[in-house]
């Protein structure tokens, strides 16, 4: 088996585009988290027959996102897994890869109010959960410097952890940040 990437930049707009499509990004994202799953658990997971979901399982690993995992037990199905430890798109991509990004974008942000609105009031956890927004002023440099620092904590706090390899009292958090500049640029001076 070969030995995962810990990130996978997507970066050329077809592949941006392949993962655009919502039922491919309810898979990645149980993929991403950990777990080794079937053509049959994905379709389940996807909403799609497995004839269909094996296609886009295709058309992810032609595009570096997944790879095959070892043979199941009975042989009969050999499943998937993350080709990464973690998966970031490159927003600097034109044109119809521009556009699939705001896709995928639309889709995570909606994933994450879904989970906001499905936390219960009596949730022991309830404390945790928070959402904040900033605008800063900040040089290019340091812009990119912000967003590479984000990346690293949320790596630190990853610690190689998966759905089958945390310890006992660990509880799946899920995060959502982003990195925007708005307004006109500075003229170079």
């Amino acid at each position: 088996m070969a030995k995962q990437k810990p990130v996978v930049v997507i970066s050329d707009p077809q592949a941006i585009r392949a993962l655009a499509h919502p039922a491919r990004q309810r898979v990645i994202d149980e993929l991403y988290n950990g777990k080794v799953l079937t053509a049959t658990e994905c379709a389940e997971i996807a909403g799609l027959t497995p004839s269909a979901m094996s296609y886009h399982l295709r058309a992810l690993e032609k595009w570096g996102i997944i790879e095959r995992a070892e043979e199941s037990a009975d042989g009969r199905e050999r499943p998937w897994r993350a080709r990464a430890a973690s998966l970031r798109i490159d927003s600097t991509s034109a044109g119809a890869g521009r556009l699939a990004g705001h896709a995928i974008m639309r889709t995570a942000m909606n994933g994450v109010l879904e989970q906001f609105q499905d936390l219960s009031d009596e949730d022991p956890w309830d404390e945790v959960s928070t959402l904040s927004r900033s605008r800063l002023w900040l040089t290019h440099e340091e812009a990119v410097r912000f967003g590479k620092e984000l990346n690293d904590l949320v790596d630190r706090f990853k610690k190689k952890r998966t759905q089958s390899d945390h310890p006992a009292d660990a509880r799946q958090i899920s995060s959502l940040y982003a990195v925007v500049p708005i307004g006109k640029a500075p003229e170079e001076s």
